[in-house]
């Protein structure tokens, strides 16, 4: 079978191990970081324990499928609580907060009793989510698109009209028409800021992410996300995979075959205790899952690149983002596991995240995850642990940033100027006027860090936006059109952003080694059969 490099240990790149290793590839992981999980990271600190990356678990059918795959289960790794509610969302014009619950029943309930009639134009919306969620997974979702499936254009073209108003139209229009309540018509939009976009950029296709959160319900694993990233470690040596932690690949080597395409042979390492030396790792498939702009352009010569400078120029980059983990003294029962801090104006803070210069929103749509309202295991007795998003611009074409952040207010001025507004900004529309001063442990993380630390285009926080133009297809593909053997999986490149989204990368990349085009997840007993197609 194939020898394969794997380039970095986030999720997509323990994902991608553990698949190829199942299917008998000898398979080595490179992570020039210390620790494993990329951006679903942890810091710990005084007894608190802090997820620094996701924070949502949705699409459980997808992690079900995943696990599946390798022969185990969900549950014999994470245990997983549902959240009730789901999140709690707060206006700067909302007189008191809402409490957003899971559930058709439930949601439809909810609506009603905001605005009379939006009980059932929920519940069409959610007919309609559901319909696009089925659509994507069978058809879009796990796919190289390498190929168009007859089956694929069985089950498209007799709703061909329908997709095509999904992706014109966007988010905001669609969650206009169905309400009119600013409250819910920003419950239906947020979910265009995790896909790294906005309501009026994003196409209303993803009105299905609603059939996941509003539906289908959100939980949390016990322990944070670091159980997902350990337990994709165990498969994955399990399997068989070599990881090197602290060895980071500085090129791709390639072979010129004239008249063909390059083909990939392998990468070139900086390692040792001081980095000072090289090594090369030999291979017949190399699989990037390191952010793909630094893959393309720092990673490859030029006339070998896919997506070359130009290329990025007409693209879209997500936010950027400043985190801020506080250690908080006292309980704080004004918020819930997840919280939503939503502005009146929603086209000017998003014409601010997404300015030519780095900018701070300032009122800004912040989200806080305050993940010890249901797990004790992370913040030691009486003291809550959050992590609050404050999306800002991405770091300019030219290379100006909003800085790195740091511990203690170490971190760069706008970044820690951007933690103190969102802590004011929290304590106000929450209610909890001594908040500043209660918090006893703090670090911040700014844009620069996401550039410094993951190779981050322009310092984004999630990856490529999903607009039109780079959504599905568009969006791009999982291997190099210039490099045979080279293959790409992970946020920044398709299906798109999002630890499901990362799992389904992995297994396209086993779909496109197999040379299997078809449109659907794998069979969960197709691993060890497969013969490697280069």
């Amino acid at each position: 079978m194939s020898r394969v490099v794997v380039i970095g240990g986030g999720v997509a790149g323990l994902a991608t191990a553990a698949l190829l290793a199942r299917d008998r590839h000898t398979v080595t992981l490179v992570e020039r970081r210390d620790v494993l999980g990329g951006r679903a990271g942890t810091w710990e600190r005084d007894g608190f324990t802090f997820d620094t990356g996701p924070s949502w678990y949705l699409m459980p059918e997808c992690f079900e499928h995943f696990f599946g795959l390798l022969g185990t289960r969900v549950e014999d790794h994470l245990d997983l609580v549902d959240l009730d509610p789901a999140y709690r969302v707060f206006g700067e014009a909302y007189e008191t907060p809402l409490d957003v619950v899971s559930g058709r029943d439930r949601v439809r309930a909810l609506f009603e009793s905001v605005e009379p009639g939006a009980g059932e134009a929920i519940g069409r919306y959610l007919d309609s989510a559901r319909e696009a969620y089925e659509l994507a997974v069978g058809s879009f979702l796990y796919t190289t698109f390498s190929r168009v499936p007859a089956r694929t254009l069985a089950h498209v073209l007799p709703r061909a009209a329908t997709l095509s108003r999904l992706l014109l139209e966007s988010l905001h229009a669609r969650a206009a028409r169905t309400v009119a309540d600013t409250r819910l018509r920003q419950i239906l939009g947020y979910p265009a800021v995790f896909l790294a976009a906005t309501p009026r950029t994003t196409p209303s296709l993803y009105h299905l992410m609603s059939a996941m959160d509003l539906e289908d319900g959100v939980r949390y694993p016990l322990g944070g996300f670091t159980r997902l990233v350990q337990a994709l470690e165990r498969l994955a040596r399990e399997a068989g995979v070599e990881i090197r932690t602290g060895d980071e690949v500085t090129a791709i080597r390639t072979a010129r075959r004239p008249g063909r395409r390059a083909l990939a042979t392998g990468v070139t390492l900086r390692t040792g205790e001081d980095g000072g030396r090289l090594e090369q790792l030999d291979a017949e498939v190399v699989v990037s899952t390191a952010d793909l702009h630094h893959t393309e352009t720092a990673l490859l010569p030029a006339e070998l690149r896919t997506y070359p400078a130009a290329t990025w120029r007409r693209r879209t980059s997500g936010p950027g983002a400043v985190l801020a983990l506080l250690g908080v003294e006292g309980r704080l029962p004004e918020l819930t596991h997840h919280n939503l801090f939503f502005t009146e104006d929603w086209d000017a803070n998003f014409a601010q995240v997404f300015a030519e210069r780095p900018t701070v929103p300032d009122p800004a749509s912040l989200y806080v995850c305050k993940p010890s309202a249901t797990d004790p295991s992370i913040a030691p007795s009486g003291t809550e642990n959050l992590f609050v998003l404050i999306p800002v611009s991405p770091d300019a074409e030219d290379g100006e940033s909003i800085g790195r952040g740091g511990v203690d207010r170490h971190g760069e001025a706008r970044v820690e100027a951007a933690a103190d507004a969102a802590i004011a900004q929290i304590a106000g529309w929450a209610g909890i006027p001594d908040l500043a001063e209660r918090v006893r442990v703090r670090r911040t993380i700014g844009p620069g860090d996401f550039a410094a630390d993951f190779h981050s285009w322009r310092g984004n926080a999630l990856g490529p936006g999903h607009t039109l133009r780079q959504s599905a297809f568009l969006r791009g593909s999982n291997a190099s059109r210039k490099v045979a053997g080279l293959l790409y999986a992970g946020a920044t490149t398709v299906p798109g952003v999002g630890l499901p989204m990362c799992l389904i990368s992995a297994e396209n990349v086993l779909k496109r080694m197999r040379g299997d085009t078809s449109d659907g997840p794998l069979p969960e007993d197709a691993l060890g059969t497969s013969r490697p197609i280069r």
